[in-house]
C-alpha cells in the first residue's frame, strides 16, 4: 500500500513550494529519498508518481517537490504555466529551497539523513547539497549537469544583458519560456558556490551517476566528466537512453517505461549495496 501527503513550504522570496511524500502506512520510519526536478521540470511531470510509487514498495518514503519558482502552481499541477515566477528563477533561490526541503525533512519527519536524487539541473543542485549538506548521506544523479552555464548559449549572454531576458524554447509545448537577467547575474556572482565540478571534487559519500547515451540534451562526455572529478562515483550508462529514459509528458501508462526502469533499478541496488 502506497500512501501520498501533500505539503507546502515557504520557499524563496516567499513563494511556496510544493511537495508530496509517498510511503507505506504500514512503514512509516523507511529510509528517506528527495528527488530534485530538472530545468522545466516539476514534481508530477511524466513517470514521477509511478517512481514514487516503485520507490516506496521497495522500501523507501519517497518526496518530490516543485521548486518555488518553477512556474507550477497549485490549481494546474500538471504543467508551467506562471510565466511571470518561472523567469524570475535563480541557481540560488532552487539552493535556497533545497535546503528549505531537506530542512523540513530532518525536522518535521525527524530523519538524520537524506538520500537525494537529482535529474538533469536538479542533479547539479544535488551536487553542490552533496558536497556541503551533512544530512545528506547518498547521492544519485539522472542526466545531471556539469556546468549551469550549459543551459543557454554564450552569444545569448550580451543580448540577455542589454534586453534583460531572453527565451527558451520548450519543444514538448512550442512554447518560448522567458528567463530574466537576474539568473545570469546570479551565476556570474556565485560562480565560485555554482561550480557543478568543484563540489563533486569534494563529494566524500556514495555517488552514483546514471546517463543514457543516446542523451541530445547531456551529452555521455558530461557524466565522464562528473567521474572523473570524482572517481570514487560510479558510473551507468542506460544504453539507447535519451534524457528523460522513454518517458512523454503527459504519461498515461501504468507501468514504468523499459529504460527508466532500469534506471530504477540500478539506483535501488546502489542504495540496497550501500546501505542495507
Amino acid at each position: 500500500m502506497v500512501h501520498q501527503e501533500q505539503f507546502s513550504l515557504v520557499g524563496a522570496a516567499g513563494k511556496p513550494i510544493y511537495g508530496d511524500l509517498s510511503y507505506d502506512p504500514q512503514n512509516s520510519n523507511m529510509p528517506l529519498v528527495i528527488f530534485v526536478h530538472g530545468f522545466k521540470g516539476f514534481k508530477d511531470w511524466g513517470a514521477h508518481d509511478l517512481v514514487a510509487k516503485y520507490f516506496v514498495q521497495n522500501g523507501y518514503r519517497y518526496l518530490k517537490f516543485n521548486f518555488s519558482h518553477s512556474g507550477v502552481i497549485a490549481d494546474n499541477p500538471s504543467d508551467v504555466t506562471d510565466m511571470e515566477t518561472f523567469a524570475d528563477n535563480t541557481f540560488s533561490k532552487e539552493m535556497l529551497d533545497l535546503d528549505v526541503v531537506i530542512n523540513h525533512a530532518t525536522s518535521y519527519l525527524g530523519v538524520d539523513e537524506v538520500h537525494l536524487i537529482g535529474h538533469s539541473r536538479g542533479g547539479g543542485l544535488s551536487i553542490l547539497q552533496a558536497a556541503n549538506n551533512p544530512s545528506v548521506k547518498s547521492l544519485i544523479t539522472w542526466s545531471s549537469i556539469a556546468d549551469f552555464s550549459s543551459l543557454w548559449k554564450k552569444e545569448q549572454e550580451d543580448d540577455w544583458r542589454k534586453t534583460g531576458k531572453i527565451g527558451v524554447y520548450n519543444a514538448r509545448t512550442k512554447e518560448t519560456m522567458p528567463l530574466n537577467v537576474t539568473l545570469l547575474n546570479d551565476f556570474e556572482t556565485n560562480q565560485e558556490i555554482l561550480n557543478i565540478l568543484a563540489a563533486a571534487k569534494r563529494i566524500n559519500i556514495p555517488w552514483l551517476i546514471v546517463q543514457g547515451d543516446e542523451d541530445v540534451n547531456v551529452p555521455f562526455s558530461t557524466a565522464e566528466q562528473l567521474t572523473n572529478a570524482n572517481p570514487a562515483s560510479r558510473l551507468v550508462k542506460i544504453a539507447g537512453a535519451n534524457h528523460v529514459y522513454g518517458v512523454t509528458h503527459p504519461y498515461r501508462s501504468d507501468t514504468l517505461p523499459a529504460q527508466l526502469f532500469e534506471v530504477c533499478e540500478k539506483s535501488l541496488k546502489f542504495l540496497a549495496h550501500n546501505f542495507k
